[in-house]
């Protein structure tokens, strides 16, 4: 017989449906996952027995092979920024679809206050402005890239909030705009040659660093303080957040201005990596952070995931798409079955919901 104990207001709670953290249950499909492509380079003929993480080879002196542990990572830091940003937007009940372009967007406009004046002892051959706009403070262009993240979130907030637009149609529109202001800025031509300081940003594993650092940042945020408790009521319940006291509309709009400044700092990012800015640039990245999110356990119709969710989400992306290119998919096949990973991801939401009723 099922055991239950009496809560408030007539409510009970079946002991039955008690459930492991959904961070957990990410993290065991990720240790599956791993062994299914050890597994794989063991038993696929042209694989030649290799290892999809382990050294077993002693190229590197340790049990791991942390070149591809490296890629793994780094592959999923700038993207999974950008997803720190969708988890809050997700977990209030909305969509940003607006955030692969503006990572485009921000990084022509960043790069183009982060130029270096002369290139090999001549003028920048791609300099955008004249030279007030050279050889700037790396917080320059750095602020420039927020404050224009901060205006994007700020309308995409103002349209969901203010004006009740539903988030995708808000936001897919944005995603638009973002795409012709990236195209529009230098006439589609790269903008290129950063000072050092602004490469800085993105060099060797300091995207990891700012993907970690921001990730801790917000898991405290969302876990200890008033911001993040009331992003939790919005999205579990709008009308009883408003009932009780919290300024809805407000929050929205802030909720989206973080999401699309992280979004704008995955730009600066990205474009100090490439030490380039070009307007093709996140192509897909919205839609890829919105699956690590799902994946890490963020429940779409809101007021349900964490961050450390969604760090975990982007560890599994990024192993399933190294874990492809290991046994040679080839990338057409490799998209074909994300989009299968990510429908199941909410299927899985949907029926740990029902479960839940």
């Amino acid at each position: 017989m099922t055991e239950t104990s009496h809560g408030v207001g007539g409510l009970t709670f079946d002991k039955s449906k008690k459930a492991w953290p959904n961070e957990l249950n990410v993290l065991f499909a990720l240790v599956i996952i791993v062994v299914i492509f050890e597994i794989l380079g063991q038993l696929l003929p042209y694989m030649n027995d290799q290892s999809f993480l382990f050294d077993t080879k002693d190229r590197f002196g340790s049990i791991f092979n942390e070149a591809r542990l490296k890629i793994i990572i780094l592959q999923v830091a700038i993207i999974g920024i950008i997803a720190l940003g969708a988890t809050q937007v997700i977990i209030t009940a909305g969509i940003d679809l607006s955030s692969g372009p503006l990572v485009a967007a921000t990084a022509m406009i960043a790069m183009s206050f982060a130029q270096t004046e002369l290139v090999n002892g001549n003028p920048n051959p791609k300099a955008i402005f004249g030279t007030w706009a050279m050889d700037l403070p790396v917080i320059a262009p750095i602020v420039v890239g927020l404050l224009f993240g901060a205006l994007i979130g700020a309308i995409n907030g103002t349209f969901v909030a203010y004006f009740r637009i539903p988030p995708f149609i808000a936001t897919l529109g944005m995603f638009l705009i973002c795409r012709g202001i990236a195209l529009w800025w230098s006439s589609g031509r790269p903008v290129s040659f950063p000072t050092e300081s602004y490469k800085f940003i993105g060099s060797g594993m300091m995207p990891v660093v700012w993907f970690l650092s921001l990730a801790a940042i917000f898991h405290v945020i969302l876990k200890y303080t008033v911001y993040g408790k009331h992003t939790y009521a919005i999205g579990s319940n709008e009308e009883a957040a408003r009932m009780s006291g919290i300024n809805v509309k407000r929050h929205k709009v802030l909720v989206y201005m973080i999401a699309s400044m992280l979004a704008a700092f995955a730009g600066i990012v990205l474009s100090a990596k490439a030490s380039t800015a070009q307007a093709g640039m996140g192509e897909f990245y919205e839609l890829f952070a919105i699956a690590m999110a799902v994946i890490g356990g963020i429940s779409l119709t809101g007021g349900r995931g964490s961050i450390i969710g969604t760090v975990l989400g982007a560890m599994v992306l990024g192993v399933i798409r190294s874990g492809f290119t290991f046994i040679k998919l080839d990338g057409s096949y490799q998209l074909m079955a994300m989009g299968g990973i990510i429908i199941a991801a909410v299927v899985l939401d949907q029926f740990r919901q029902r479960n839940r009723v």
